[in-house]
């Protein structure tokens, strides 16, 4: 497979960082495969027979926008610490196929009690299809895994994500795209509830924080000034069934994992079609994000 389909890293350095530096900050955007292209060149390569219009349900589902503002947020993070370093790596292997967040063999009821979407979406049933998909899941993995080794003994991880702005309740099965157009009539959308501008998913099931809490703080306090509200695993709780989970005990402290809404960062929300980033919504968000995980340091 093409190495691109699977993942990109970029080096963002600061203008006085030496050139061997370790990596002080590593934002990783596990769900960004968020173009039609991504989604057209994984599909043409499955045998397994495919819901009609799944593209749809790819472009409701994809973390649209978080490449563009984590891009965004090492921009600023080195401008204002000119020593610093930070790494983006973005995952482009279509979570509506496999999604490179979730612990794959976890059982169901787990992804469940984690309200998120499976690790292996139940379409793909074709054996060539499975391994084709766990190939590339576990290459995206190892690429994760490599980029971590060159953090700095201080180093911190920002886990990005950007979701929808209601919470639609609706099953993930063959029938996901007629379900998810009747959830989104205009005289239904509106009842679902509204999510946070920006939610930290810190909490586990158990009421344990593994947020950085004087990030979490630093970050409360200026989006007030935009008169954003930052949540605290309103959405989601950090769960064992997500590699969220594995970065944040490995990294006590040091590990932010973020959703954004996603009319926040696009020019307008259509939840069936690819999006325009609204770059000077990034910005917005982009600046008081990066001067918040400063207080890492």
């Amino acid at each position: 497979m093409d190495p691109s389909q699977i993942a990109e890293f970029e080096l963002v350095r600061g203008n006085r960082a030496p050139v061997e530096a370790p990596i002080d900050l590593l934002v990783e955007v596990p769900h960004g495969a968020t173009s039609t292209a991504d989604f057209t060149g994984y599909a043409a390569q499955l045998t397994s027979p495919l819901p009609d219009r799944l593209i749809e349900f790819f472009h409701v589902n994809t973390d649209t926008g978080a490449p563009e503002l984590g891009a965004a947020i090492a921009r600023h993070f080195v401008a204002e610490a000119p020593t610093r370093t930070a790494a983006i790596v973005r995952c482009r292997i279509p979570r509506t196929f496999i999604d490179c967040n979730r612990r794959i063999d976890a059982p169901p009821a787990d992804f469940k009690a984690a309200k998120v979407t499976p690790g292996l979406m139940p379409w793909i049933t074709s054996v060539e299809d499975r391994v084709l998909l766990r190939e590339a899941y576990d290459a995206y993995v190892d690429a994760v895994r490599t980029a971590t080794l060159r953090l700095a003994t201080d180093g911190a991880m920002l886990l990005l994500h950007t979701y929808a702005p209601r919470s639609v309740d609706v099953e993930v099965g063959p029938d996901i795209v007629t379900d998810l157009h009747a959830a989104y009539l205009p005289d239904v959308e509106p009842r679902w509830p509204l999510r946070p501008a920006l939610d930290v998913i810190g909490r586990d099931l158990e009421g344990r924080n593994h947020a950085p809490i004087a990030v979490v703080d630093a970050l409360a306090a200026r989006m007030r000034l935009l008169g954003l509200e930052v949540a605290q695993s309103a959405t989601y709780p950090m769960h064992p069934s997500t590699l969220a989970w594995d970065h944040a005990l490995a990294r006590p402290g040091r590990v932010l994992c973020l959703e954004v809404r996603r009319d926040l960062v696009v020019t307008a929300f259509d939840p069936f079609v690819e999006k325009r980033i609204d770059t000077t919504k990034l910005e917005r968000l982009a600046i008081p994000i990066a001067a918040a995980l400063h207080r890492w340091w």
